[in-house]
């Protein structure tokens, strides 16, 4: 598959720049897997598109990574925190991006949040990460929390508001480590979850902590050479006899969102199946793809020339996916983090 493929007319406007006012308020644009007809509905009807189920959610927890600084020069500094490195603690290591006027440099030292954080850059990479040591007075992560910014995607071109610090969150959040959202799981309120439940569905949860590589674009035009960026899954044995029960009993195993996909995906083609397991996955899923595990797929619409939509694609078809988001930009739906939402669902139900 070449990365044209991927490629779809999108107006600007269309672009969701902020969240509706319920979770639960987006439209569902809906299609059965591999077929052809499309119906157009809203999230609060998920339920009764599907016969009971089991939805499995992401419940990382996207931490307030992006931290400022000001080097003992008095010059700015910017760091994006990607995964840590050490033990929990008040000393910290770090692996994350960084920015400055004029570069950064071993040794060289950055004060966070007043002097809340002592970072000091321990090592460079060529390909622009760079290592550091954070250090301070309590738990480093607690202290990000409160002086560090929620990273939005680079499309939402407005700085994180308040509101950001919950929307941007979703209700299952419980595991901190992610730098972006697994943004499919934001539509789920916790009246909506309910109801779910209320109908028969079930759900299970996997942490898959999504790293900045989730916007980075493809690097080359065939398909096969793009690097994916690991990113660290852990899957639990309750998840892993849930899913078991799931595929006895022949209920759909329907996936949250595109992270859920790539760990369900990962672990199975490892072990052959789903099991309780951790560590991290560079999984890089497009057509022509053989799934293992996800029946059905719920998830948000993915920018063009993405790793997400060649997933997409591989779940549901080039050209079926092709055509329902040319009539998801006629019909004005909005797209990305804060948009609207597909279900691609079994297409014998």
């Amino acid at each position: 598959m070449r990365a044209d493929a991927l490629d779809y007319e999108l107006p600007e406007g269309l672009i969701a720049d902020a969240p509706l006012p319920d979770r639960d308020g987006a439209r569902l644009l809906v299609m059965d897997r591999f077929g052809k007809g499309l119906l157009h509905s809203g999230v609060r009807e998920l339920g009764r598109l599907l016969p009971p189920a089991l939805f499995v959610v992401n419940d990382t927890r996207v931490i307030p990574a992006r931290l400022f600084g000001e080097k003992p020069s008095g010059g700015k500094a910017e760091f994006l925190l990607i995964e840590r490195l050490s033990p929990a603690g008040s000393d910290e290591l770090w692996l994350a991006l960084g920015r400055t006027g004029k570069g950064f440099r071993e040794g060289m030292r950055v004060r966070v949040g007043n002097g809340a954080l002592d970072v000091t850059v321990t090592k460079k990479h060529e390909d622009g990460h760079v290592e550091l040591r954070i250090i301070g007075e309590k738990d480093v992560l607690s202290i990000v929390e409160d002086v560090g910014e929620i990273p939005l995607p680079p499309y939402i071109r407005r700085a994180p508001s308040e509101a950001d610090k919950q929307r941007y969150q979703t209700l299952f959040a419980r595991e901190p480590g992610a730098v972006a959202a697994p943004t499919a799981g934001l539509h789920f309120s916790a009246a909506l979850i309910d109801s779910l439940k209320a109908s028969g569905h079930a759900f299970a949860t996997v942490t898959l902590h999504v790293g900045p590589g989730t916007f980075m674009p493809l690097r080359s035009d065939d398909l096969t050479e793009h690097v994916m960026h690991a990113e660290r899954y852990s899957v639990s044995e309750e998840t892993a006899t849930a899913i078991r029960n799931a595929k006895a009993e022949g209920r759909p195993v329907v996936a949250v969102g595109t992270t859920v996909v790539r760990t369900l995906e990962a672990v199975a083609k490892e072990f052959g199946e789903v099991r309780a397991s951790e560590g991290a996955t560079s999984i890089f899923i497009y057509p022509p793809y053989a799934f293992r595990v996800v029946d059905a797929l719920f998830t948000n619409f993915h920018l063009p020339r993405s790793t997400l939509l060649a997933l997409v694609m591989a779940f549901a078809g080039e050209e079926n996916v092709r055509a329902a988001y040319a009539e998801a930009v006629r019909e004005r739906y909005r797209f990305f983090s804060y948009g609207d939402a597909m279900l691609l669902r079994p297409a014998v139900l």
